[in-house]
């Protein structure tokens, strides 16, 4: 019976969709703009990386058709040579928004069509009788921030005043998301998931997308470093994620990385919990020796938005597409006959972009695995075609629009 695995580049976008100009992207093009960066060496960095974009292994599964795709160009260094040995593909979303949740619901065929709630980018941002709220529930001497911030930025600018005070800090972006950073030590791990949960419960009937947990250590601003105990608290994803239909259906799934916090785990089977890229990955490699026929396996990769798309780390950003593609070889060999691996994105980060927040973009859909058709897929109108080709792969039910048709 054949396996699945579906693995996603958080942020990897290959260019703005038709409606980017509504969320101020028109021109957004995550990939094509490392790309070109790195072609004119701006993305060179002294004992990281240097010289054009290196990424032959993707090129060769076809992800410079799929930026073709929804772009109309490839990026430099990006170019097929040769036979396309991957079936590939560049969807656009329908889902409102341009953040996590909504991009992986809708890949798993459960796109949100109802529109999430955003805080003003005022200050306040956030409304006086919910953070009174939230401060009596939680015992909170009060909040820090209550603004739109980039969480490094703002974790430099209060984390001294936090650990004085012991208020929490509170910020949003442009995304649906209400986020708390906390010290580890003068905080406590415990009291930040605590006070994460209670306002999950309360932001629930407004429709917030997300309530991240925003750990860090340090001593002072200079020091002060996020840590891998963040926790994502998500709206339940609409009923008839693939990941149910799977689980229904007695299959093994596995969720490695933030995937189990994306679905607010339902139906995420074993959770795979990582710290960082280079762990998901070898734990993605690691389920390939072990999961069951007929399984399921589901692996986001963050870096790639946290550390890089976010902070606008063009170079960062480029040699971590090329450590990714560096292992595609030791995964593809870990495969039997009958697997599919699908690589994807669920929105765009372009670091060359104005802002700190994510980017709305098609996202590529590279499908591949043992005797599995090759070649284009072309421009599909949603990301619920991994899904839909999850279904049919799997013998989960018959699905007119697949990757295959």
């Amino acid at each position: 019976m054949p396996r699945a695995f579906v693995i996603v580049l958080d942020s990897a976008g290959i260019g703005a969709t038709p409606d980017a100009v509504r969320y101020g992207d028109a021109g957004a093009d995550t990939i094509g703009h490392i790309a070109q960066a790195c072609a004119t060496g701006m993305a060179d960095r002294a004992g990281l990386r240097c010289g054009p974009l290196y990424l032959p292994n993707l090129a060769r599964m076809g992800l410079g058709e799929a930026c073709c795709l929804a772009t109309g160009r490839v990026p430099p260094g990006l170019a097929l040579h040769g036979a396309c040995q991957g079936r590939y593909a560049a969807a656009a979303e329908i889902a409102s928004g341009k953040d996590t949740p909504s991009g992986h619901w809708e890949m798993a065929g459960t796109p949100p069509l109802a529109d999430w709630h955003y805080f003003p980018d005022t200050e306040p941002a956030f409304p006086p009788a919910l953070i009174a709220s939230l401060c009596a529930r939680a015992d909170l001497p009060g909040i820090l921030g209550n603004c739109h911030a980039s969480g490094t930025e703002i974790i430099a600018r209060l984390g001294e005043e936090h650990r004085r005070s012991g208020k929490p800090i509170c910020y949003t972006s442009a995304d649906s998301v209400f986020q708390i950073a906390a010290h580890e030590d003068s905080f406590g791990l415990p009291r930040l998931y605590q006070t994460c949960s209670i306002a999950r419960e309360m932001l629930d009937p407004l429709h917030v997308g997300r309530v991240i947990a925003r750990p860090f250590t340090g001593e002072d601003a200079a020091s002060f470093v996020r840590t891998s105990r963040r926790r994502d608290y998500t709206m339940p994803p609409p009923t008839g994620t693939i990941l149910e239909r799977a689980e229904a259906a007695g299959r093994p799934v596995v969720s490695i990385g933030k995937i189990a916090d994306i679905f607010a785990h339902r139906a995420t089977g074993r959770v795979i919990k990582t710290v960082d890229d280079a762990d998901a990955i070898q734990a993605t490699a690691g389920v390939m020796e072990t999961l069951a026929d007929g399984g399921l396996a589901f692996a986001n990769l963050n870096d790639f938005d946290t550390l890089y798309g976010h902070r606008r780390d063009v170079a960062g950003y480029a040699a971590a597409l090329e450590r990714f593609d560096a292992r595609l070889p030791d995964l593809a060999g870990r495969l039997r006959s009958g697997d599919l691996v699908i690589v994807t994105a669920d929105h765009g980060n372009d670091p060359t972009w104005h802002g700190t927040d994510h980017t709305r973009e098609h996202v590529p859909v590279i499908a591949f695995g043992p005797g599995l058709p090759r070649g284009s897929a072309g421009l599909r109108p949603s990301f619920a075609v991994i899904a839909a080709t999850l279904a049919a792969h799997l013998g989960l039910g018959t699905e007119p629009e697949t990757l295959w048709n």
